[in-house]
C-alpha cells in the first residue's frame, strides 16, 4: 500500500496543479533509461544495449516537465516492457478532462498494441518507426541525390503515405523525413507512425520535442540521484 501510494503521489500533485490552473491539452512522453548497478541487487542484469549491469526504469512525463509516473524494471527487459501498467493510471486520471490528448515515443514503442490502445483512448500519437525495405520503397523516388553542389544547409524533404505492417490489422499514416547533408553520400531517412492529420513537417516538429523527456531524465539523475539505487531488494529500490 505504501508503494502504491508513492507511485501515485506525483499524479496527485499534478492533479492539484491542474485544478488551479486550466490547460487545453496533455502531451505524454514515455521513455526508458539506464540505472547502473554495482552490487548483487535483486533484478539487476546485463543489458546489451547499455553495455552494463543495470536496472531499466521506465518514465512518463507531461509537456510541462512533470514526472507523471515511473516504474522500476529488471535490467534485461525490452524498452517498452510493461508499458501498460505505467500508462493505464495516467490515462485514467485524464479521462474526465475535456482536453486534447497526445502521446510521443521512440522506436521502442512502435508496437501495434500501443497504437490500438491510444486510438481506443482517443489519443493522438507520433511514434518513431524503424526503417525497412517496404518503407524505403515508399520513398524510393526521393532517395536520388539532388543535382548540383550541395548547400551547407541540409536539404529536407517530407513525404506522407499509408502503410500496413504484417502485424497491423489496419493501415496507418507514416510520415517520412529525408535529409541530404553536405559531405554525406546517402540521405538520413526517418519514419514516424501517427494518427495526426497535420502537415508532415509539423508532425516531425511535434515528434522532435520528445527529446525534452531525455533532458528531464538526465536532470533527475544528476540533480536528484534518481537512479542511484543501492538497496538489495527490488521493491526497496522501486520505493527509492
Amino acid at each position: 500500500k505504501n508503494l502504491e501510494f508513492l507511485m501515485n503521489l506525483s499524479g496527485v500533485w499534478i492533479d492539484k496543479i491542474h485544478q488551479r490552473k486550466s490547460f487545453k491539452q496533455i502531451i505524454l512522453d514515455m521513455d526508458s533509461s539506464v540505472s547502473p548497478t554495482y552490487g548483487n541487487q535483486e533484478g539487476s542484469a546485463y543489458n546489451g544495449f547499455f553495455e552494463c549491469t543495470c536496472y531499466h526504469p521506465l518514465f512518463c512525463f507531461n509537456q510541462f516537465g512533470d514526472l507523471e509516473r515511473t516504474l522500476l524494471r529488471n535490467g534485461n527487459v525490452h524498452s517498452a516492457d510493461n508499458w501498460r501498467s505505467l500508462l493505464d493510471p495516467i490515462v485514467n486520471r485524464y479521462r474526465t478532462y475535456d482536453i486534447l490528448r497526445f502521446f510521443r515515443g521512440d522506436a521502442a514503442f512502435a508496437n501495434p498494441d500501443i497504437y490500438r490502445y491510444l486510438e481506443e483512448e482517443h489519443y493522438f500519437y507520433a511514434i518513431r518507426l524503424k526503417g525497412n525495405q517496404i518503407l524505403d520503397d515508399k520513398v524510393k523516388h526521393l532517395l536520388t541525390r539532388p543535382v548540383g553542389r550541395p548547400p551547407k544547409k541540409p536539404i529536407v524533404i517530407y513525404h506522407s503515405f499509408r502503410y500496413q505492417a504484417a502485424s497491423w490489422k489496419i493501415s496507418r499514416r507514416v510520415v517520412a523525413k529525408i535529409e541530404w547533408h553536405m559531405g554525406e553520400l546517402f540521405p538520413r531517412v526517418n519514419y514516424i507512425v501517427t494518427n495526426l492529420r497535420w502537415k508532415s513537417s509539423n508532425v516531425v516538429k511535434f515528434y522532435n520535442k520528445r527529446g525534452t523527456a531525455e533532458q528531464w531524465i538526465k536532470e533527475g539523475k544528476y540533480a536528484l540521484n534518481w537512479t542511484r539505487l543501492s538497496c538489495h531488494d527490488f521493491v526497496d529500490n522501486q520505493i527509492r
